[in-house]
């Protein structure tokens, strides 16, 4: 297991590293000076220099670059080209309705597909598995900001259960903030339950034509008794990727959901910096969701050593 673990310690390591040049020279070389977007078309080029220069612009990529990965291992991102305000700070007021959002999601994902996969495995080629695919298919085919807006139209506008948009904020206490990230938690959990549910239902018929299977039935279990004892288990690895892999789209890939609802997450800051041209931003932001996504598939990793020795022997 030691060996293991250092194994995928190493290629995490690796892997950010490669991540963050990449990240780094791809968002400098795009089209587009910071400083001349901020003082406008009109700016004189000696102003543009002194602000260039204010914003350390002027020194080289590979130092800049040295500069900014030194910082982020000492929790430091840099300072804000628009706002002037610490990166680090933009980010942890942000990260707190992202982060709930994603894992929000996530948990609603999970309670939704693995009864639904389960039940539509133990049931293959009868009504229940047919209904069940036919809703998860449609739950991969229509876009979440479809069913985010269906949602707003039906559950905030018509019956006003809940707001249209907004955040009302952790300081309102936790039912009042989990309430407002309700809907938005529902448009990003419905399409990733749709894809876990067919991933949970093949997994489970894969495994439940396996020999070790029919010996348990041939010992006298039932189908029940050897889908719940023997056949979830060895089904859970690619469920498990699959679950590490929504967690880290729900915590990176929410900016659509979060403009439809207005919610000031991590998705929403990216977007704005983007259309500031705030590179440092952008920057810090994309790097720390690329950590958020090894990290994610590091845990599972281990998960994966946990749930199946086999794997730990082949560390």
């Amino acid at each position: 297991m030691g060996r293991y673990f250092a194994k995928r310690l190493l290629s995490l390591i690796v892997s950010l590293v490669i991540a963050s040049w990449v990240i780094f020279f791809v968002i400098e070389i795009a089209p587009g000076d910071p400083a001349s977007f901020m003082l406008g078309i009109n700016a004189q080029p000696d102003t543009i220099a002194a602000l260039r220069s204010e914003l350390g612009l002027d020194e080289g990529k590979f130092s800049r670059y040295i500069s900014w990965f030194t910082g982020m291992l000492q929790g430091d991102f840099g300072t804000s080209y628009t706002y002037r305000t610490p990166v680090a700070q933009m980010v942890a007021d942000r990260l707190w309705v992202s982060l709930p959002l994603a894992i929000y999601a996530l948990t609603l994902s999970t309670l939704i597909a693995l009864p639904a996969g389960i039940y539509a495995a133990s049931r293959r080629g009868k009504t229940g598995d047919i209904a069940v695919m036919g809703a998860t298919q449609l739950g991969v085919a229509v876009p979440n900001f479809w069913f985010a807006m269906m949602l707003v139209l039906v559950f905030a506008i018509n019956l006003r259960w809940f707001s249209a948009g907004g955040f009302v904020g952790w300081e309102a206490g936790p039912l009042a903030a989990l309430h407002s990230l309700t809907l938005p938690a529902i448009a990003l959990a419905l399409p990733q339950a749709a894809i876990l549910a067919r991933v949970m239902r093949s997994a489970l018929l894969d495994i439940l034509g396996e020999d070790f299977i029919r010996t348990a039935r041939a010992k006298g279990l039932s189908q029940r008794q050897a889908l719940w004892r023997h056949g979830l288990r060895n089904a859970l690895i690619p469920v498990l990727t699959i679950i590490g892999l929504q967690f880290s789209f729900l915590l990176a890939g929410a900016i659509i959901i979060e403009q439809v609802f207005y919610l000031p997450g991590l998705g929403r800051l990216v977007f704005q910096a983007i259309s500031a041209r705030d590179l440092i931003v952008v920057e810090s932001v994309v790097m720390l969701l690329v950590f958020a996504v090894i990290m994610v598939n590091f845990l599972v990793d281990l998960t994966y050593a946990l749930v199946d020795p086999r794997l730990r022997g082949r560390g």
